[in-house]
């Protein structure tokens, strides 16, 4: 059974969504801090973290920069009051995947979990299929109609980057910092040609199709 550790100092709502994914068919685990969850981490292993933001002795944040520093995988989503747009952005630079809005629907909860789970193990099994496209990210190739498609490797980390999310949006400022690290020439403009590049050499599938969010960024949507 898929284990979930759910993290919120408020005990009615720990509960409240700990009783919603035992209902979904999933383990739950409530704790109460973010120090007291890496206390646990550290004894229990867990599929996916639910965590709220506001909370004494280590907030969440911090807690899920502490996870990412170990474990760039495991799907982390963020259940708060905080709805201003930095608190959002925050969230996202350090490497969480979700982000719900409190008070929320527990049964769209519940589907959001199943939703960011079934993406995990996509970027997990290291090898991804959509279409007639097949990619393995150990070999770093992609091949379109079993021919290998020509991507240079941050052609190739975006697109699979993209294609683990299907739908999601991501940001041009959210890809800079995570395939440009601090190269201080690359620019939002840098994004928009690699995307154009990225369309060119992939006009052979028909598994999906990169979209431009306008104002925003791009993602990847499944036919």
């Amino acid at each position: 059974m898929v284990k979930i550790l759910v993290v919120d100092d408020d005990k009615n709502i720990n509960a409240i969504v700990c009783s919603a994914l035992l209902g979904g068919g999933y383990e739950p685990y409530g704790c109460f801090n973010g120090k007291e969850a890496l206390e646990i981490m550290e004894e229990k292993t867990f599929d996916m973290i639910i965590t709220d933001v506001m909370m004494p002795e280590l907030n969440g944040f911090d807690f899920a920069k502490t996870v990412r520093e170990s474990d760039g995988k495991i799907p982390i989503l963020f259940m708060t009051a905080l709805d201003d747009k930095p608190s959002k952005q925050l969230g996202y630079k350090l490497g969480i995947d979700d982000y719900v809005v409190k008070p929320f629907d527990c049964d769209l909860l519940v589907l959001r979990v199943a939703a960011l789970l079934r993406r995990a193990n996509i970027e997990r099994s290291r090898e991804l299929v959509a279409g007639n496209l097949k990619m393995n990210k150990d070999e770093h190739n992609a091949v379109c109609n079993g021919e290998e498609l020509p991507l240079t490797v941050r052609e190739f980390d975006l697109l699979f980057k993209l294609l683990s999310f299907p739908k999601r949006t991501f940001t041009r400022s959210q890809l800079m910092d995570e395939f440009w690290d601090f190269d201080s020439s690359a620019t939002s403009r840098t994004v928009d040609v690699y995307m154009v590049k990225l369309r060119e050499k992939t006009s052979c599938c028909d598994g999906f199709e990169i979209v431009t969010v306008h104002g925003l960024g791009y993602k990847a949507v499944l036919k």
